[in-house]
């Protein structure tokens, strides 16, 4: 394509990511799938497939320049893996989604069950249920997929989890690190409780999270920032910072 609209680049991109053997199903999700995006917002499509079915080399096939990590490249668990590549002027990241992987966490957010992931870019880590929360926000460019809604057991499991984490974690900042003076630890602490207390937040309304960029707005959390504006390393100012979290996040 020379120089395609979106639209075009849309249709297209579909349309071979489908065409790729053992591909079932493409999205698009992200900003682009959400309506927020920017002129310059990168392309976050995913790629279904069952098994062994997909191979990830055979998206050189596409002709775009990148890196092509194998299935399991990214530590393995929902996010198994992905490739990130140039499409002429666009940034584009693909996603890997193994659906029988994905109906495994479907039966397991419907028991209320689910796990919580290390993942980069995120301080409170993902819970399984992402791959649930991009099957009911991203767009469905090819094939058939499940649209679920928000289980009502995981309505009632994830928020005292997630509030159990962030008491943990402002709970060990302050025996561990602001009687220490540690600074970037109590802040750092602080930071990611917040985003935990976030998930509660949302998980008790029922709303899917995807990423954190949002997710302390969302819940009405951002207050949290002026916990944190202008702290300092004594002790006594820390512990202080810890209590007006832990206040803040326990009134959410």
């Amino acid at each position: 394509m020379s120089h395609p609209s979106d639209g075009e680049f849309q249709t297209e991109a579909a349309e071979r990511l489908a065409a790729l053997p053992g591909v079932m199903a493409v999205t698009l999700g992200g900003s682009r799938a959400a309506g927020t995006a920017t002129a310059d917002s990168d392309w976050d499509f995913a790629v279904y497939y069952r098994g062994d079915s997909f191979r990830p080399e055979s998206l050189r096939e596409l002709g775009w320049p990148g890196e092509i990590f194998p299935i399991g490249g990214w530590g393995g668990g929902v996010f198994n893996g992905g490739a990130w590549l140039t499409a002429g002027s666009r940034t584009v990241d693909v996603h890997y989604r193994d659906l029988a992987d994905i109906e495994y966490r479907l039966a397991e957010a419907e028991a209320g069950r689910f796990g919580i992931e290390r993942l980069l870019f995120h301080l409170a880590g993902i819970p399984t249920y992402v791959v649930l929360a991009e099957l009911a926000i991203n767009q469905v460019l090819h094939g058939d997929l499940p649209r679920p809604g928000y289980p009502a057991a995981l309505r009632r499991t994830a928020p005292p989890r997630w509030q159990t984490e962030a008491t943990a974690t402002l709970g060990y900042a302050r025996t561990g690190h602001a009687p220490r003076g540690h600074l970037a630890d109590t802040a750092g602490a602080i930071a990611t409780a917040a985003c935990q207390a976030a998930h509660a937040v949302l998980a008790g309304r029922g709303e899917w999270v995807t990423n954190e960029k949002t997710l302390v707005d969302r819940a009405g959390l951002r207050g949290v920032d002026t916990v944190l504006a202008g702290l300092t390393a004594d002790p006594a100012a820390l512990s202080h910072a810890v209590d007006q979290a832990e206040a803040l996040l326990a009134g959410r």
